[in-house]
């Protein structure tokens, strides 16, 4: 029995289907707006989720849907979503490409902001280039808006779901670090 149970668990983790994509680009038409048609947002203090690993994505919508993270505008958005509903979503959005941030950076912000991930060992989880693994997201390109609003969250500890890593982490950083690393991430292509 437990050898079923545990086949069944890892299905879970298989890679998407054609019809899983197909039904997630139907679902993510609700997305659009905030995140942009194929997961690439246009608005700054919104995330690109294109090219999010699934695991990533799924996670996410799991928790604002149970309430484990909190936002105005995802909580409710996550609500009505049936679990195959958020596999279908993260597949499709998964499969996108993501485009490079369009932000500004400053060369010397960013150079502050690599020495800083250096320090602090970001690549540790988010990997070379940033470019996540699993329940890890990938930041490398990300808005920066979104990335200094993380982390200042992860500070704040109004963002609290991830295992405490990053919340540990944020407590070490300052303004300027946090300025520093979303130029250093959204200069990341």
């Amino acid at each position: 029995m437990l050898s079923l149970a545990g086949l069944v668990t890892g299905l879970v983790w298989w890679p998407a289907a054609a019809q899983d994509i197909e039904a997630g680009r139907a679902k993510a038409q609700a997305c659009a707006a905030c995140h942009g048609a194929d997961g690439n947002s246009s608005t700054a203090n919104y995330p690109n989720i294109a090219g999010q690993t699934w695991r990533y994505i799924y996670v996410q919508l799991k928790d604002f849907k149970e309430g484990r993270r909190q936002d105005p505008v995802m909580s409710p958005m996550a609500a009505p979503l049936s679990r195959d509903d958020m596999i279908n979503l993260a597949n499709y959005f998964a499969a996108q490409t993501a485009r490079p941030s369009s932000y500004k950076t400053d060369d010397a912000k960013v150079k502050l902001g690599k020495a800083k991930a250096d320090e602090t060992l970001c690549a540790m989880c988010h990997l070379g280039g940033f470019s996540g693994q699993n329940e890890i997201p990938r930041v490398a390109g990300q808005q920066y808006d979104y990335v200094v609003k993380q982390l200042k969250d992860f500070k704040a500890r109004t963002r609290t779901n991830d295992a405490g890593n990053m919340t540990s982490v944020a407590q070490t950083l300052s303004e300027a670090d946090i300025e520093n690393l979303a130029n250093y991430i959204s200069s990341l292509r």
